[in-house]
């Protein structure tokens, strides 16, 4: 059947399709059409003003043969494994999928990835994904279906992320928490991004406009390359200076400023009081951490002890996502008192 079709890069599939059914744009009587490295998703009648980016083209398009599916287990109908082991949700990023499998879904891996690659449009690969590990938190991950490198271009708040799901830590997860941050920030403020990663939280910081400056700082190399390319494509980019360097050798000559990020869910409590040098009198500190469930009451009055004992409060706590079945990563917003 001939239609309307808007035509993007394959790994921008994901997040087009996304916006194109928010704005109900997206006909979900056809099937999306794959063309090499690039994707045609057809369309309803719309105000172009309205539409991703992309070239609109008309062409053919196969119906659907199958009712609409909202979930990728529902392609695992002759699953053989236990099915009530099967993950709810998993991880897109950019044209690639990212799912934890339990040990007893180790020898299924290939049937799910195959579901999961027919499931999201966009897919190229899929991996399982094993945990991070080290300081730099680089996951492990075993190709279960697809091919192709780790390295993908992640859409996120208006801004193309050069991203090595392998060689730099970067979570899909976090990307209301990157748009808050950056919208808490004051006009003129000087911002310390730690553990930056990629950059998400430096870049999303540019681009609303009103800091001043933006330090990112990042011990691995990986990270701070990548940073530097997704940089470069943005006139916003200047505002964001990459620093490689570890965090024992940089606090030590760390500036003063007035807002500082420390993303390091694991390990970050034991660099809390240095990190805490950083900030000015009255400014703000975005911790996040890991927190039992059980512990999320008294966790802050925890973190209190930690810093100095006097001049700080918490003014803000909230889980960002779950981590796991007792656990969640939470972001707690400090405060600086004025004095």
């Amino acid at each position: 059947m001939r239609s309307p079709g808007l035509r993007v890069p394959r790994n921008e599939g994901e997040w087009v399709r996304r916006v194109l059914r928010e704005r109900h744009l997206l006909r979900t009587d056809l099937e999306i059409r794959k063309e090499g490295e690039f994707l045609v998703l057809p369309l309803r009648e719309g105000s172009a003003a309205s539409m991703p980016p992309g070239e609109i083209i008309v062409c053919d398009f196969a119906p659907v043969m199958h009712e609409t599916l909202s979930d990728y287990r529902e392609l695992l109908r002759e699953f053989s494994g236990p099915k009530e082991l099967l993950p709810r949700s998993f991880d897109v990023v950019g044209d690639i999928v990212l799912i934890r499998l339990p040990d007893e879904l180790a020898l299924y891996g290939a049937e799910i990835g195959e579901a999961l690659l027919s499931f999201v449009p966009a897919a190229r690969v899929v991996g399982r994904d094993l945990g991070v590990h080290g300081p730099a938190r680089l996951r492990r991950l075993e190709r279960i279906a697809g091919t192709g490198e780790w390295r993908t271009r992640h859409r996120e708040n208006g801004i193309d992320f050069e991203v090595d799901v392998e060689r730099a830590y970067f979570s899909p997860r976090l990307a209301h928490e990157h748009e808050r941050v950056a919208a808490n920030v004051g006009p003129g403020e000087k911002v310390l991004d730690l553990c930056c990663g990629v950059g998400p939280f430096a870049l999303s910081i540019a681009r609303a406009g009103k800091a001043d400056h933006v330090t990112a700082v990042d011990s691995n190399p990986a990270a701070i390359e990548l940073l530097e390319q997704t940089r470069a494509r943005y006139p916003f980019g200047r505002v964001v200076t990459p620093v490689l360097a570890p965090l024992e050798s940089f606090l030590p000559r760390a500036p003063i400023v007035g807002r500082t990020i420390l993303n390091l869910p694991h390990e970050g409590i034991k660099y809390l009081p240095s990190v805490a040098r950083t900030v000015a009198p009255g400014g703000s500190l975005h911790y996040y951490e890991i927190t039992p469930r059980v512990e999320f009451d008294k966790r802050a009055e925890s973190i209190m002890g930690v810093l100095e004992p006097w001049g700080w409060s918490v003014a803000d706590r909230h889980v960002v996502h779950p981590y796991a079945p007792a656990a969640d990563l939470v972001a707690y917003l400090l405060q600086r008192a004025e004095w």
